[in-house]
């Protein structure tokens, strides 16, 4: 029996949310103080108060994101839990790679906010608004997903960007290719094609500068080896060096998130308990979806966070 901690990515971001947090323990409050004295940003205010248009700005969510996952850890941690001592891996969806690693310790939190404010505008900049897409493929075989793709994509970039499980694949390249892809997947009998309204291409080829603007950052940012393997994104292995770190996370802007196979490799190393850490519950129906033998749980909330005391007071991994 063993657990893993899962973080979420883009979309699970809601007004409000790490509020509960800060107000029942001063340890979450620090880090939204850390988070906001680093970004030079009231951005507690904003996840507290919104709009909530201007916190779905990848530049606003990203750092928010990480930073309600960051507080729920350290009101762990306050309470005597210790994620060597009770957690065999760690894993994120996407931007939740970087909360992972900072819950790990490989990033502080401080450095983690400024990076992922590099990343969120970036991958904002590298394509002009209107000219990327993405699209969620429900229902059609990731073959047949890639087929349409590899057709589409014969004038301008079109890959799969997720892979979420539970039939659902997301798409994502350039704006026409991707619609050409979604109309080929729908003759390929695909549920449904839906057009996602996102602002920019995310994990697709058109990401490149956004890449290297990451190695850029990365090269220069303080990294430690983290306390538990973290299960990177583009590979779907632990990775505990720091340099090959970095390098899996220039990869995984331009790369594929491997999340199915992630807690597919999860069920088959061992892990029983799988506990998504932070706002939202996105990633616990994913793996619902994926692994029935799975079990999974949320700690986002301080009735979360006593429940999850209450557990680990058992075995360790």
């Amino acid at each position: 029996m063993s657990i893993a901690f899962t973080f979420p990515g883009q979309g699970s971001q809601s007004v409000g949310m790490g509020k509960d947090l800060a107000d029942a323990f001063p340890e979450a409050r620090a880090v939204f103080d850390e988070v906001d004295d680093a970004l030079g940003q009231k951005l507690s205010t904003l996840m507290w108060e919104g709009p909530e248009e201007t916190l779905t700005l990848t530049a606003n969510a990203q750092p928010a994101l990480m930073a309600v996952s960051l507080a729920a850890i350290r009101a762990l941690e306050a309470r005597g839990f210790s994620l060597k001592d009770k957690v065999a891996y760690v894993a994120g969806h996407s931007l939740g790679e970087y909360s992972a690693l900072a819950a790990a310790g490989t990033f502080s939190i401080a450095d983690t906010a400024r990076l992922l404010r590099i990343r969120g505008n970036a991958m904002q900049a590298a394509v002009p608004v209107g000219q990327g897409a993405m699209a969620a493929i429900i229902g059609l075989e990731q073959g047949d997903v890639e087929a349409a793709c590899f057709e589409a994509a014969k004038n301008a970039p079109c890959q799969i960007a997720n892979d979420n499980g539970g039939g659902q694949l997301v798409i994502s390249g350039a704006k026409a290719a991707v619609e050409e892809a979604a109309r080929l997947c729908t003759e390929k009998g695909a549920k449904r094609a839906i057009m996602l309204p996102v602002s920019a291409p995310f994990h697709s080829a058109l990401m490149g500068p956004a890449a290297e603007a990451m190695r850029e950052a990365l090269a220069t940012v303080e990294k430690r080896a983290p306390a538990v393997p973290v299960i990177a994104n583009v590979v779907v292995q632990p990775v505990t060096d720091p340099e090959e770190i970095a390098a899996r996370l220039v990869e995984q802007v331009t790369g594929r998130v491997r999340w199915r196979e992630t807690v597919e490799w999860f069920g088959g190393n061992g892990v029983t308990t799988l506990y998504e850490v932070g706002s939202g519950k996105v990633l616990s129906g994913l793996a619902r979806r994926i692994n029935r033998d799975i079990a999974t749980a949320n700690i986002g909330s301080a009735a979360e966070i006593e429940a999850a005391l209450a557990a680990f007071a058992g075995p360790s991994a």
